[in-house]
């Protein structure tokens, strides 16, 4: 005779009473679901894209040179990067803004979504951009470098600007973590904790 374990799952809290206008206010929240969902067939196109440079790179391996395929993994890591970010802003934002996804003991549970909030989400989203910005310019760099191609269409004046981007992407991203680091401790002090 075996006995099966019982399962343990909290029950919910009972829902409080709303009024009229705070149910109004607190449902508008799903207004933001099909952004969300039109952020999922954004990844679709993304998936396209990256299925049709990896079927160029693949077919043409041998007629490209290395700098050519270098530059077509670099397409490929670009695409897959943003395609990270739109995850983060897919499942981070439904779960921070809109709903509760439940996937407490789940297999697959994104280790980083137990402690996602909106400042988290932020400096994640900060720190995928600059990912994406080094990306972009080490392909301009790359192909900077050979001025006499065909392909080389950059000017100096143009790698300067997107030199200065990337850095105002840094800075940003620095300064996002140090408020956020900041309002956190002026927070614990607040609230009697060192």
């Amino acid at each position: 005779m075996s006995v099966e374990p019982e399962t343990t799952t909290r029950p919910r809290p009972p829902s409080p009473r709303l009024g009229l206008l705070p149910m109004i206010i607190f449902g508008s929240r799903w207004l933001q679901l099909p952004l969300y969902l039109g952020l999922i067939i954004a990844q679709c196109v993304y998936i396209v894209l990256f299925m049709k440079e990896l079927w160029h790179v693949s077919t043409h391996a041998l007629d490209l040179t290395e700098q050519d395929i270098m530059m077509s993994v670099l397409a490929l890591i670009d695409v897959v990067m943003i395609s990270n970010l739109l995850v983060m802003v897919i499942v981070g934002g439904y779960e921070t803004f809109v709903s509760r996804l439940d996937l407490q003991g789940h297999p697959d549970e994104p280790e980083w979504l137990g402690h996602v909030n909106a400042s988290v989400l932020k400096i994640k989203l900060a720190m995928a951009i600059i990912g994406i910005s080094s990306i972009a310019l080490l392909r301009t760099f790359i192909e900077a470098g050979n001025l006499g191609s065909s392909r080389a269409s950059f000017t100096e004046n143009g790698v300067m600007w997107q030199v200065l981007i990337h850095i105002t992407f840094v800075v940003s991203a620095i300064g996002i973590a140090f408020v956020d680091r900041f309002s956190d401790a002026t927070t614990r002090k607040q609230d009697g904790v060192t």
